[in-house]
């Protein structure tokens, strides 16, 4: 995908600080209100709900929402629109079968060799691309999924507040300690003191109890029996974590730090999926091509990526065609094309439908500037499926490399409009109006990147010039003032937290 541009990476140092800044000057309103409450014994429960006394369901979700912001305007998320929409789709179903009430999800992907998911108050859930390496089928990786929705439904966060009330600053001032060293000691230092405070952090509150814990793995196989999956898969994965360590020497892999497996919680849950009625259940063959992605994703030497998928190969893995299309891939992204070509070939022979094999059937017709031939297969992709997200992303990119700017706009443009929320959508688009020569519509999208990294300042400004430039036009003028009074209502809502 294409690459952010020196000038780029200042201007998102510059935003950065502010938004990091903004960030802690709100999560810190929050503090002080929160505290206030529990000093006045403030307890005006929702009927049946004792923690809506403590925070709110709308405070909880305005609270992740704001926790997004902050973590968005420091850790770059993983753009690989396959991955985000496979994982998405996982998502999205599995919530139909829990008892999560509020659907706003929001799926966040950080590429880190790291076993670890969490969930956030307000439905945040994060994946990191390490899940992948660690799964041995899809069913396991659905239920560290199943596990955090279930966090989410039962609203653990608000009920640890409610439990420890005198301790109800730990949390927030651990995260505002996070933000100030990412502020300060660059990326790595300021990732690693993210996870490590959510860690810290879930020792006193947000790592859930163990009754939590052992709420959150029986509901979650109670999702994973109504989604008709596996539920052994629950124990297995927790077997396959133990035996990781093994090789790990002292150091955990993240997610058994804040979510601790014993033997005797194995057991429990082996001793849970008992009880469901034994039955096959399916393989999917979609997972395996994830899996590929991601250990190449994780693996940025090509050298070492066309070694590990070949190594597959030559141990007579069970899954051939998922190691030859992670040997389509690093070939691809080693410049390699005609290798890529050759071994691509009999996979789309034998599954032409396949949509990872088709995208990287057209994305080696972009790399090698084959621009009609990638244009000619994605029209015809979309026209059978006009809402795919990964191909109208492709397609963008194939118009953008063939120069051909204005169109690739539109393409964004209306990608924007069903993932308002994706911040790597409005950065492009800004790109690619700049090329396009839509100078008002570079600081409109610009700002709609800013507004969801927290720098609502910086949004304004980018508002204001495009409100100038666009005077002659009334109609497009008033949309601009109105978003303008939205931004304004989004900082007085959170600081109403």
């Amino acid at each position: 995908m294409t690459k952010i541009t020196p000038q780029c990476k200042t201007t998102l140092t510059i935003v950065i600080t502010a938004a990091l800044v903004a960030m802690i000057i709100i999560l810190l309103s929050l503090s002080i209100t929160t505290q206030r409450a529990l000093a006045n014994d403030i307890k005006l429960p929702l009927l049946g709900d004792s923690a809506s006394g403590i925070v709110s369901k709308r405070q909880e979700y305005q609270l992740g929402r704001t926790w997004l912001k902050a973590f968005r305007s420091r850790v770059r998320e993983h753009d690989d629109p396959l991955m985000q929409q496979y994982l998405e789709q996982l998502l999205y179903n599995l919530a139909t079968y829990s008892d999560l009430e509020d659907p706003r999800l929001e799926l966040v992907i950080v590429n880190n060799a790291s076993m670890n998911a969490f969930a956030v108050p307000g439905g945040i859930v994060g994946f990191h691309t390490g899940v992948f390496a660690f799964a041995e089928n899809e069913d396991q990786m659905v239920s560290v999924l199943a596990h955090e929705l279930a966090h989410l439904s039962q609203r653990h966060f608000a009920r640890g507040l409610e439990a420890q009330r005198a301790n109800s600053m730990i949390s927030l001032a651990g995260l505002l300690g996070s933000l100030v060293l990412a502020a300060t000691a660059g990326g790595d230092a300021g990732m690693a003191a993210i996870t490590a405070t959510q860690a810290l952090a879930m020792d006193s509150r947000l790592r859930y109890s163990r009754s939590n814990e052992q709420e959150a793995d029986r509901l979650g196989l109670q999702t994973m029996e109504r989604a008709k999956r596996d539920p052994a898969a629950v124990a297995n994965m927790f077997a396959t974590l133990l035996r990781a360590t093994r090789y790990r020497g002292s150091r955990l892999p993240e997610f058994l730090l804040t979510h601790p497996v014993t033997e005797k919680r194995i057991a429990d849950a082996r001793g849970r999926a008992m009880t469901s009625s034994m039955r096959q259940y399916p393989d999917n063959a979609e997972f395996y091509l994830m899996q590929a992605r991601a250990l190449l994703a994780i693996q940025r030497d090509n050298s070492k990526a066309i070694k590990q998928f070949q190594g597959q190969l030559d141990n007579n893995t069970h899954r051939p065609n998922a190691a030859h299309y992670g040997l389509v891939l690093a070939h691809t992204r080693a410049n390699n094309f005609t290798k890529a070509r050759a071994i691509l070939a009999p996979l789309l022979q034998e599954d032409p439908t396949q949509l990872p094999y088709q995208y990287a059937d057209i994305n080696l017709h972009i790399e090698q500037r084959e621009y009609s031939q990638a244009l000619g297969k994605l029209n015809k992709l979309l026209a059978i499926n006009p809402n795919n997200y990964p191909l109208a992303r492709l397609k963008s990119e194939a118009l953008w490399q063939a120069h051909r700017y204005e169109e690739a706009s539109d393409v964004l443009t209306i990608v924007s409009r069903s993932r308002p929320e994706d911040p790597m959508v409005w950065y492009q688009l800004a790109e690619v109006r700049g090329l396009a020569g839509n100078i008002s519509g570079v600081h409109e999208a610009r700002a709609e990147y800013f507004i969801l990294v927290g720098a609502f300042d910086m949004a304004r400004k980018q508002l204001a010039l495009a409100v100038k430039l666009v005077a002659a036009d009334f109609k497009r003028s008033a949309i601009i003032r109105q978003r303008l009074v939205e931004v304004k209502a989004m900082e007085d809502r959170i600081k109403k937290l």
